[in-house]
């Protein structure tokens, strides 16, 4: 049986995509060239399905999240602050998984952001 490798990309609707690519690139960190490749840090890829009526992504609206590693949460949290991102309050923290750490884009996409643990 076939089966797949990894994420080979996430796409985004955007109401101005330039402007979108840039705040990842600004407040992210995110380096994608020209082509949108961007080479990631080795590690683990979490896929998991969610109820349907779930808060988890914030808005309804939202089929999907992205969710970013990252090395210091709360530096990542205290640097999206600083550009004037809009940063939920709450850090959550699993036993075993990690600390996690939320950012809506410009857009209005809810952002997870992972710091191993």
């Amino acid at each position: 049986m076939e089966r797949v490798l990894g994420i080979g990309g996430y796409f985004l609707r955007a109401g101005d995509p330039a402007a979108l690519g840039a705040w990842y690139r600004d407040c992210l960190g995110l380096e994608a060239d020209e082509n949108g490749l961007w080479r990631q840090e080795a590690g683990v890829t979490v896929f998991a399905t969610f109820e349907s009526g779930t808060d988890y992504f914030g808005s309804r609206g939202q089929q999907t999240m992205l969710n970013f590693r990252v090395r210091d949460l709360d530096a990542m949290l205290a640097q999206l602050r600083g550009k004037g991102a809009e940063v939920a309050e709450e850090i959550q923290e699993m036993e075993g998984v990690g600390r996690f750490g939320w950012v809506t884009d410009p857009e209005g996409n809810r952002v997870e952001l992972w710091q191993a643990g």
